[in-house]
């Protein structure tokens, strides 16, 4: 008999059909990858697992954990039930960790409510649990509060307190979506050696084949509320047979068609930039600077698009902020058209540079309409154009929208569609330069494959010149013409696109993409 076992599991909210009939099984020691993109069904199954459901909801069916009928249970078994038999990790550690309390004391909570033994027992469990997540005492100590940690280091505190009580089966709902590919390499090979060591169950809820490939034993691909396909993971070569299945093999492997830069002008030019942070003070006065960005050297063409990767903590986002006059510098030169960038220039410099965030909703405010959303960059030109409705329709539909858009509210629309908004506020002071920090990251592969092409489109139509910073080598990888690698605040690679993946020189380079995810050889839709 199987761990966990889903039986026809149909569940609506307020009479609104979410799953549709789902049957999954997960053994003692296995690890079921469950794909599909937003909206497809998976994180709700793994909540009617845990009966984690928000109010309304109504499940039918069988959902047997360890022969037991989780829907049979009353509300005091279930609490019992999760953390002791089912332990779950959550997407964003931030939100699922209380920032009030320290790392030991929320592990140890775990343990005092569901194992009911004294404060020193369950400090103690605490201890062993962040050790087994590789955060050992000596290094990491259990007085440390969650802001004080990494992202890596916080989802391995989430991973601590699922696994504290050693349940016989773990759910991962999206755990490295937005990590960098050494930190996510490192936290997929962390939850497979304990699914082996403990003998327990894992059920990786994903968006990204090629996340599960490396570690699934078996994968089901949902839809719409639904299992598509189901099988072994060497379906993943073998061949999928779904239509889905096929299509979202094919986005995970888009590659944009374009035409590639244009060998134009200089628009931005940094020479030599350092940024340093002043040291923390402390009871003997103040430690040494910190520098984030040291030495730092490189051009933008007009119409190229430059590729930025690295991991969190390289230097990425703050070498942007100054790039963008964000953020004084402490030595070098940044100039954009010629002129010097600083945080005190000139509108009429900041409307020639234009960004584009990775969450396109936090970036937007809910209560205005698109069209005043898509105009609010009109206030850095010296007057703004006498035709802006006319301009907000003509950048609406250079990304796939109409002009009927213009009246609805932010929350009417898709995460695709939002980032496409996004992208017509970017272009609505027709920029010279568009900086894309994560622009696809947390968007679903069949989405993000539409945006690219987006991407693409307007670069060759409109000249366009992008600085693409991502963590998804993949991503950079299909959409750029020349990429530089950031480690330490410092470029340590730097060349055409192809030649940096096909033949990288430096260590660095080589371990970035030794970690990223992929999918096997052979895998055809």
């Amino acid at each position: 008999m199987s761990l966990l076992q889903i039986e026809n599991l149909h569940m609506a909210i307020h009479g609104f059909p979410v799953l549709k009939g789902v049957s999954l099984t997960v053994g003692a020691g296995e690890v079921l990858g469950v794909i599909g993109e937003s909206g497809s069904g998976k994180s709700m199954t793994a909540f009617s697992v845990m009966q984690l459901l928000p109010e309304g909801a109504v499940c039918t069916g069988r959902i047997l954990l360890d022969g037991r009928d989780v829907l049979d249970e009353d509300e005091a078994a279930l609490c019992q039930m999760r953390g002791r038999d089912v332990g779950m990790v959550f997407q964003e550690p931030m939100t699922a960790l209380n920032p009030l309390k320290t790392i030991g004391a929320q592990v140890a909570e775990t343990v005092q409510i569901h194992a009911r033994v004294g404060k020193a027992e369950a400090w103690a469990r605490a201890r062993e649990a962040l050790a087994r997540a590789e955060l050992p005492e000596e290094r990491f100590p259990m007085g440390r509060f969650p802001h004080e940690l990494s992202g890596g280091q916080r989802q391995r505190v989430v991973i601590a307190m699922a696994i504290a009580l050693r349940p016989k089966l773990l759910i991962a709902d999206e755990p490295t979506t937005a990590l960098d590919v050494t930190t996510q390499a490192q936290i997929l090979a962390l939850l497979a050696r304990l699914a082996r060591e403990d003998g327990m169950g894992l059920l990786l809820i994903t968006h990204d084949l090629a996340v599960v490939a490396g570690m699934a034993d078996r994968i089901a691909i949902m839809k719409n509320g639904e299992v598509v396909e189901e099988g072994p993971v060497s379906l993943l070569q073998a061949g999928l047979q779904h239509p889905y299945s096929q299509a979202l093999l094919a986005a995970s492997t888009h590659q944009p068609e374009r035409d590639g830069g244009e060998d134009g002008d200089v628009i931005l030019k940094a020479e030599g930039v350092v940024r340093d942070y002043a040291g923390k003070r402390h009871l003997w006065g103040r430690a040494a600077p910190f520098r984030a960005v040291d030495q730092v050297s490189f051009t933008i063409r007009r119409g190229e698009s430059l590729g930025l990767v690295g991991e969190s903590g390289c230097g990425k986002s703050t070498l942007t902020r100054a790039l963008l006059g964000l953020e004084p510098i402490q030595g070098g030169a940044i100039t954009f058209r010629g002129q010097p960038v600083h945080p005190a220039m000139g509108n009429e410099m900041r409307a020639g540079m234009q960004v584009v965030f990775q969450d396109p909703y936090g970036s937007f405010n809910p209560r205005w309409r698109v069209e005043k959303l898509v105009s609010e960059p009109f206030h850095l030109m010296p007057e703004p154009p006498q035709n802006a409705r006319d301009r907000v329709v003509e950048a609406l539909e250079a990304v796939g929208l109409t002009s009927a858009d213009m009246e609805k509210y932010i929350h009417e629309f898709s995460g695709g569609q939002r980032q496409r908004i996004a992208i017509a506020r970017a272009l609505i002071t027709r920029p010279d330069l568009i900086v894309l920090d994560e622009a696809v990251s947390a968007l679903d592969v069949s989405v993000r494959a539409q945006v690219l092409d987006l991407l693409a489109d307007l670069s060759d139509r409109l000249g366009l010149t992008y600085l693409f910073i991502s963590h998804d080598l993949n991503v950079v990888r299909a959409i750029t013409d020349r990429v530089m690698v950031m480690q330490r605040g410092r470029i340590v690679e730097e060349g055409p696109t192809e030649q940096v993946f096909t033949q990288p020189r430096h260590d660095y380079t080589r371990q970035l993409l030794a970690a990223a995810p992929k999918l096997p050889e052979g895998a055809a839709a």
